[in-house]
């Protein structure tokens, strides 16, 4: 939790600063403040974040992506929140020089992700699938992932917003709701590969700049 809650701290700072701290007026910090719940967030940890967005003192949180190659060739995305992007890229970039790899020029893999809105909810007793699943469609559903009682519903990432007006005018609570850069060619690694890769991806989830790294993992 300890690295958990800063990431979550600064997505809701970056919402507040950008939308305005009224949950009810801003949806990026409605869904930020939700999926810090849905970590187990304490409420004045939550509370902090958005007054950091008001403070005379509030840091300038800027939202930044790197592009890299890793070990073996493996693709990764990785997405921050810095307030100092010369240390977060001094960072990042050390991360995949001493692993062997290098940073791209930022929109070299950008066509070979497929960014989707994710939305994670639990099975109701009396929810219908299929009848759920057309009701959806017309907010921009695209498809279900079923694992036991958890369900994750996908959709292109234009239509966040709307799938998150779906599950509300349904009245369905939601677990998490965000944006996800899936593998449009995912690849397998073997397994002596996937320790050193699995060093970098370690490493990089470490810096509390960076809030998501994707992959095109298998």
């Amino acid at each position: 939790m300890s690295k958990i809650f800063p990431k979550l701290g600064r997505s809701i700072t970056v919402a507040a600063k950008e939308g305005g701290i009224d949950p009810d007026m801003n949806a990026a910090l409605r869904l930020a403040i939700q999926n810090a719940k849905a970590a187990n967030m304490p409420k004045d940890n939550i509370e902090a974040a958005i007054n950091r967005a008001t403070g005379k003192d509030a840091e300038n949180f800027e939202e930044v992506n790197y592009e890299g190659k890793g070990p073996s060739g493996v693709l990764v995305f990785v997405e921050c929140a810095t307030d100092n992007t010369t240390r977060t890229v001094a960072n990042v970039k050390s991360y995949f020089n001493k692993s062997g790899g290098s940073l791209v020029p930022n929109g070299s893999l950008e066509f070979l992700f497929d960014r989707k809105a994710v939305i994670e909810f639990e099975k109701g007793d009396e929810m219908d699938m299929e009848d759920l699943e057309l009701e959806l469609i017309d907010y921009g559903l695209q498809r279900f992932e079923i694992d036991g009682n958890t369900i994750y519903a996908y959709a292109d990432y234009t239509d966040f917003g709307n799938l998150n007006e779906g599950f509300e005018k349904l009245g369905i609570e939601i677990v998490t709701a965000n944006l996800q850069r899936l593998p449009n060619a995912p690849v397998e690694f073997s397994d002596e590969q996937m320790e050193e890769i699995e060093k970098l991806i370690d490493k990089i989830e470490e810096d509390d700049d960076v809030q998501a790294v994707y992959t095109n993992l298998a």
